[in-house]
């Protein structure tokens, strides 16, 4: 007997106002779940802006973080993690990131970062390998300052894949309302929120 047949020729049954509803609420989620889905993807698609500019003289001094995405190389860090930033006489920043270890001692990284572009671009360079692999491309990651108050008093930082993200104030913490603020805008940017840890001061 053939399968199909049998099948074709069975009585057909009708379906119930209960199954119905529950085969539309299923598709208007699945539609949901998509939009949402692929609204997302395009603003992750969308390329990163940063800020138009940055003086840089006035970028300089002591940052402190409020949060972060985790990432590999700050995981020794628990508390008081803060980067200095000091202009030299060639144009280069020397960055000093320093944080507190688990143990309370404190942990040092000293790096150096240069603009790309003119002299005030907001999108740098930082590498903290030695002075003698600075020629290798690759010790250089990106340092994007796209936000910043007009104060000078926080800035975000990221790079163009949205992998990192920083957070930084001029004190060890943040305004809870300034703080909310730059989640919301980075959220429209694209950032999963998720990922984003506060940092202990």
């Amino acid at each position: 007997m053939n399968p199909t047949n049998h099948a074709m020729n069975a009585p057909r049954r009708g379906v119930g106002q209960p199954a119905m509803r529950r085969m539309a609420a299923g598709l208007m989620t699945l539609a949901l779940t998509v939009f949402v889905a692929t609204g997302q993807a395009q603003a992750n698609a969308t390329p990163l802006q940063t800020v138009p500019s940055v003086d840089v003289p006035r970028y300089m001094g002591t940052w402190y973080e409020i949060a972060k995405y985790p990432n590999w190389f700050q995981k020794k860090c628990a508390s008081s993690t803060q980067a200095t930033y000091t202009l030299q006489a060639d144009g280069r920043v020397q960055v000093l990131n320093r944080c507190k270890t688990d143990k309370g001692e404190w942990s040092e990284a000293l790096g150096a970062a240069r603009q790309i572009g003119g002299p005030n671009s907001p999108r740098l360079k930082v590498r903290f390998a030695p002075e003698w692999l600075s020629f290798i491309p690759l010790v250089w990651g990106d340092y994007w300052i796209i936000d910043l108050d007009p104060n000078y008093q926080w800035v975000v930082v990221s790079e163009p894949d949205r992998e990192y993200l920083w957070i930084l104030s001029r004190t060890p913490q943040m305004a809870a309302a300034t703080y909310q603020d730059l989640l919301g805008k980075l959220h429209d940017r694209g950032f999963d929120l998720k990922r984003i840890e506060p940092s202990k001061p």
